[in-house]
C-alpha cells in the first residue's frame, strides 16, 4: 500500500496535487484514504467533494490515561470503525478525513489532531493507500505529522520562499522516524530553468514536473476540482506523477532517505 504526505510552503499547491494525486491512484483500482491534517483545509475542493467545515464530534475524544497521550479515542471506538463512521466519500470512491479545522475553541483543534494521530497510527496498514496533505511550512512536519508516510513530497514552486521552505524540510530525512524517500514535485512551472533552479537549489532530482496550468486556477476560483472542471497538463503530470511513486513500491527497493526513487 502506497502511504505518500505532501509538504510544502503554504500557497505552493500542494492541496491541488495531493487531491488529485489521490483521485488518480484510486482510479487504479487502489482504496485510498485521504487525510487533510490542514488547519485550513484545500484538499477536500481538489477532491470535488463539499467542505465539511466542522470539528471532531466532542464525544469521539476522551482525556487519555496518565502518563499517556493527552486525548485518546473513546473506548469500543479504533481507527477502523473512525475510518467507516466519519470519513466522507468522495468522487472515485476516495474516503477522506479531515482533521485540521479552525473552527471552534482552540482546545476542540486540539482533540481533533489527537485522533488523526492516532488513527493514522493504528490503522490496518493493508487496508488503505494514504495520500496525506500537511499543514504548509515546517512546524508541523518536523514535529511527526507525516510518520505514517514511506514518502514525503516536497511540494516547490521556483520561487525562492518555496524553495526555502523545501530546504528546511529535506531535514526530516535526518529524523530517526524518517520516510523511506524524500522526493520532489516541481509545481507551476514555466520553463525548463524553472525545474533547474528547485534542483540545483535542493541538491535533490525533480520526479514530477507539474506545469502552470490556468485550468488549475480556474477550478480553485469555481471551487471544483481540477479533474472535474477542466483536466490538461497538470492533470497529465500527477497521472505521471502517481506513475512514478507506484513504480517505485513496485521495485521494492529500500533507498536512503537522502535518496530519490
Amino acid at each position: 500500500m502506497i502511504r505518500i504526505a505532501f509538504a510544502g510552503k503554504g500557497g505552493s499547491g500542494k492541496s491541488s496535487v495531493s487531491g488529485t494525486f489521490a483521485r488518480l491512484l484510486a482510479r487504479r483500482d487502489r482504496p485510498v484514504l485521504a487525510v487533510d491534517s490542514d488547519p485550513l483545509p484545500g484538499m477536500a475542493y481538489s477532491l470535488g467533494i463539499a467542505v465539511d467545515d466542522h470539528p471532531t464530534p466532542d464525544d469521539v475524544v476522551i482525556e487519555g490515561p496518565e502518563g499517556g497521550p493527552r486525548w485518546v479515542l473513546r473506548p469500543g471506538l479504533d481507527a477502523a470503525g473512525f475510518i467507516e463512521t466519519y470519513a466522507s466519500s468522495g468522487p472515485d470512491h476516495v474516503q477522506y478525513l479531515q482533521f485540521g479545522n479552525t473552527w471552534g475553541h482552540f482546545q476542540t483543534l486540539q482533540r481533533g489532531q489527537h485522533a488523526w494521530s492516532q488513527v493514522v497510527r493504528e490503522m490496518d496498514p493493508a487496508a488503505w493507500n494514504v495520500v496525506g496533505d500537511l499543514p504548509g511550512g515546517t512546524r508541523q512536519a518536523m514535529f511527526g505529522w507525516a510518520k505514517y508516510a514511506d514518502v514525503l513530497a516536497l511540494v516547490v514552486e521556483p520561487t525562492a520562499k518555496s524553495i526555502h521552505v523545501a530546504r528546511r524540510l529535506q531535514n526530516i530525512s535526518k529524523a530517526e522516524w524518517a520516510p523511506s524517500w524524500v522526493v520532489v514535485v516541481a509545481n507551476r512551472v514555466e520553463e525548463d530553468s524553472d525545474v533547474e533552479q528547485i534542483s540545483e537549489a535542493l541538491e535533490r532530482p525533480v520526479i514530477g514536473v507539474v506545469p502552470n496550468d490556468a485550468a488549475v486556477t480556474e477550478a480553485d476560483k469555481l471551487a471544483l476540482s481540477p479533474l472535474d472542471h477542466r483536466p490538461g497538463p497538470f492533470v497529465d503530470a500527477v497521472e505521471q506523477l502517481v506513475g512514478v511513486v507506484e513504480a517505485t513500491y513496485d521495485l521494492d527497493i529500500q533507498t536512503p532517505t537522502n535518496g530519490t526513487p
